[in-house]
């Protein structure tokens, strides 16, 4: 990777470089200087693995008002109805701006091809073969990188966000690149730093995936709301061994069963949809299955079976899937896959309006970290990658004239950090021990099923590991960090450090936030599911709304 200056000043920092990060950095106008942050490579986030594709009602047949009423359905009464209208109706000009971008959809002729998805009432999802995701990102990040206006720094780490002590507006952040932590000034600053999923032990999410932008804008004081709504995907690659492989929500829609391992379709059980049920209940499905037929049901798994599928249909459609269950061993063609329930959206998020303003001034929210309310309890497939474009291309309309920054009184005061070599590893065992209990932990208390004692426990336990993180030398250090004060570490492989103590510390906020935004709803609904309290509650159609510490209910949605 170049080493590169970064300015002490941009216009827009977007923090992120997912579908939501590089689809923003486009629609900003040109005329703005805009920094792109991404604590690994332009093309490493979720959106890259994302398989199935991006919902649009464009087909005759299909109507933005269907597409409207699918979404409302599935998100259990917590949709915001103006949100979800908006992303409908935006959908159909957003898919036409990727194709005129290059993205290059799979056809049917000269239409773009489209297929069926769980809980859509029409095939309204567009793909490219099962590797949509990939896609879109590499078309928009060739995009991004002939843009003069946008600087990509790559391997850098977002820190904290600044604010101007006396108006509490955000006007840049802190920023560890290159051995050292600076801070840079910017106009307005776009988290767009996806989802959670590594707070989980099963997950899809990739490694980036730590919750940074929430834990970051939570900590500066930004309204969170619904962090108890995670979505479980169902069918999860599971495989000793294997990464958390997804496999995509199309293959079932394009007719692949679920069966276990007597071979029946035990889906119908629970839903009388089967395997094509809201992801939730198949998630549950399987969970419940497992927990009174398996052995172990944490380590267990059912069977997807695609060879009601035909075969040429596979080889066209899920080239991917083929390739990477082929690496495994598994022929798809002539065996079932063993899948298992993992985590993979985040509904929750920083709440965020139409135009992805948050309640602090100058910052802003886009994709999974943002809760716009399109998603409510339970996200409708293929809604996300839509989330991503449809809002990332509200940046254009930013008004940024009458900002002004308050000019730094004083240079910035740099200060040295060092420990010897033992400390330091005794520090990283410390903090890799505690990113192996933490997901774990999580998984076991607020995973696809939750109940109270668990939960409450959980919470003890994050808060004494909190504890301990607060005494580690380099937290003494970071944690009393002033604005403006930047620091250079003179030890050789401080990034991995450094990195691993940024994570550690998100994903303990994180953890936190869940499980007690879990204790809190004590109802079931969406990817929200109490056992001891297995029914929505009328009292509980209201969102959950965390500020600081302190949790609140909104008012009642109609």
């Amino acid at each position: 990777m170049p080493e590169i200056e970064i300015p002490r000043q941009f216009d827009v920092i977007v923090v992120g470089a997912g579908a939501a990060g590089l689809y923003t950095a486009l629609c900003l106008p040109e005329s703005l200087q805009v920094g792109l942050i991404t604590k690994e490579t332009v093309t490493l986030s979720a959106s890259d693995w994302a398989q199935g594709g991006i919902a649009a009602a464009i087909a005759p047949e299909d109507s933005p008002q269907l597409h409207i009423e699918d979404t409302m359905q599935a998100g259990a009464g917590l949709c915001d109805r103006q949100s979800v209208e908006f992303l409908a109706q935006e959908a159909p000009s957003c898919i036409q701006s990727l194709v005129n971008l290059g993205v290059a959809f799979d056809r049917h002729g000269q239409a773009l091809a489209l297929t069926l998805e769980a809980a859509h009432s029409r095939n309204r999802v567009l793909h490219a073969a099962d590797t949509t995701g990939r896609e879109v990102t590499t078309t928009l990040t060739a995009q991004v990188l002939h843009r003069q206006n946008i600087q990509v720094i790559q391997q850098a780490l977002a820190l904290s966000l600044w604010l101007e002590p006396q108006t509490g507006r955000c006007q840049g952040i802190s920023l560890f690149y290159q051995g050292e932590i600076t801070w840079v000034k910017a106009k307005a600053v776009v988290l767009a730093t996806g989802g959670g999923g590594q707070v989980f032990a099963q997950t899809t999410n990739p490694a980036v995936s730590t919750g940074d932008g929430v834990a970051i804008a939570w900590r500066a004081g930004a309204i969170l709301r619904d962090l108890e709504f995670v979505q479980f995907h169902p069918t999860a690659l599971t495989k000793q061994g294997a990464d958390r492989f997804l496999i995509s929500e199309a293959v079932r829609g394009e007719g692949a069963h679920l069966v276990d391992n007597t071979g029946r379709r035990f889906a119908f059980d629970y839903h009388p949809a089967g395997e094509l049920a809201p992801r939730d209940v198949v998630s549950r499905a399987i969970f419940s299955h497992l927990q009174s037929t398996a052995v172990d049901p944490a380590t267990a798994h059912v069977w997807l079976d695609m060879r009601p599928i035909p075969p040429e249909k596979i080889q066209h459609r899920f080239p991917n899937i083929i390739k990477v269950c082929q690496r495994w061993g598994i022929d798809v063609f002539h065996e079932p896959i063993p899948v298992a329930p993992a985590a993979h959206y985040w509904m929750g998020g920083i709440v965020a309006d139409l135009q992805n303003r948050t309640n602090i001034p100058g910052l802003y929210a886009v994709g999974e970290t943002a809760s716009t309310g399109v998603h409510g309890a339970n996200r409708l497939a293929s809604n996300s990658l839509l989330e991503c474009i449809v809002f990332g291309a509200q940046m254009a309309k930013i008004q940024l004239t009458d900002v002004e920054l308050v000019p730094d009184v004083s240079e910035p005061s740099l200060r040295e950090f060092s420990l010897d070599a033992s400390d330091w590893q005794t520090q990283q065992a410390q903090l890799e021990a505690l990113r192996e209990k933490l997901p774990r932990l999580v998984w076991q208390s607020a995973g696809i099923c939750r109940e109270q004692s668990r939960l409450d426990e959980a919470i003890s336990t994050v808060e004494s590991w909190q504890q301990d993180f607060a005494i580690l030398p380099l937290s003494q250090f970071l944690l009393t960090l002033r604005a403006n004060e930047t620091v250079n570490f003179p030890i050789p492989n401080i990034e991995r450090q450094l990195r691993l103590w940024a994570e550690t510390r998100n994903l303990l906020d994180v953890a936190d936030l869940i499980l007690r935004s879990a204790a809190f709803r004590t109802e079931s609904r969406g990817g929200h599911y109490r056992i001891d309290y297995p029914e929505p509650d009328p009292h509980w159609q209201i969102h959950t709304l965390v500020q600081e510490r302190h949790w609140s209910k909104s008012v009642a949605l109609s």
